[in-house]
């Protein structure tokens, strides 16, 4: 029985497998057969799904690139923590589809802030054995080189660059962060100024676009931050990205995350872009949790 519309037999395709397949052929590049053979044996059916619907549905979307949907899902795989063999397919696809070695390790550094520091390192050492199987991208741009510490800085420079992009991000919220915590915790208020955002938010090697996107995507995947995940819906507004970067960077770990992840993001998602409709905030918000 041929396939037709929408549905397949076992051993045909349909549109949405042929997409899927050509989308994961850019991801996966030569290791695409070891993918899809891998469990073929045992479970076909959910090989077909990973390809229809994990590639032929979503990555096949467009609002993002393939290379920002490659950083938000090495950000998402990242913070979970629990998926070595994914984070390591998903570092080698962003080598695929053009990200650099310097972005992959600055969303890895990213990831501390909002995993810890065991999932950043956990993913920097998935990272190192990526490079080592792909050597042609050591070139000299995408060289990772580290941002030594300036030996005249300052605890103070630090705080002062870390309000700065703290103001930038999340619009007013500087003083009310450090405001909140004040009175049980004024350490962790200049910890989240000096390290996450004067440290951290501060470095180059991405944009902050692309620290956003890694940002939202990390916690709609960890599925417990609901009050930050809304605070970096704002932000990334605030920093150029759209409400469709937004949607589409939330859906994008639905097949990572499962999909009461997504859809409790995107219930976020609904009452971040409700409030800004209200407030007639286009690039601009107030937010309170960092």
């Amino acid at each position: 029985m041929n396939s037709t519309g929408n549905t397949t037999t076992l051993t045909g395709t349909n549109d949405r497998y042929e997409r899927g397949l050509a989308v994961l052929r850019q991801v996966a590049g030569p290791e695409q057969s070891t993918v899809l053979d891998g469990f073929a044996e045992i479970a076909p059916d959910l090989t077909r799904f990973v390809v229809e619907f994990g590639y032929g549905d979503v990555y096949a979307r467009p609002g993002l690139t393939l290379r920002e949907r490659q950083l938000a899902t090495v950000a998402g795989l990242a913070a979970l923590g629990n998926a070595a063999p994914q984070l390591r397919f998903h570092l080698a696809g962003a080598l695929n589809v053009g990200c650099t070695r310097r972005e992959i390790v600055e969303t890895l550094i990213h990831v501390s802030v909002y995993a810890g520091f065991p999932a950043a390192l956990n993913g920097l050492g998935v990272a190192r054995e990526v490079f080592e199987a792909y050597p042609d991208t050591a070139s000299e741009d995408a060289e990772v080189a580290g941002e030594g510490p300036d030996a005249a800085e300052t605890t103070a420079d630090r705080y002062r660059r870390g309000l700065a992009a703290l103001t930038e991000i999340d619009g007013h919220a500087g003083e009310q962060v450090v405001a909140s915590l004040r009175d049980i915790a004024p350490d962790l208020g200049r910890y989240v100024i000096e390290f996450a955002f004067g440290d951290v938010y501060s470095r180059t090697g991405l944009d902050l676009r692309t620290r956003e996107l890694a940002t939202v995507a990390m916690c709609t995947a960890l599925g417990t931050v609901a009050p930050q995940l809304a605070v970096h819906i704002h932000g990334l507004l605030n920093v150029g990205g759209t409400e469709e970067d937004v949607v589409e960077t939330i859906t994008q770990m639905v097949g990572y995350a499962g999909f009461p992840a997504a859809l409790n993001g995107i219930a976020v998602a609904r009452t971040v872009f409700a409030e800004r409709a209200a407030a007639g905030q286009a690039s601009t918000a107030s937010a309170t949790e960092s």
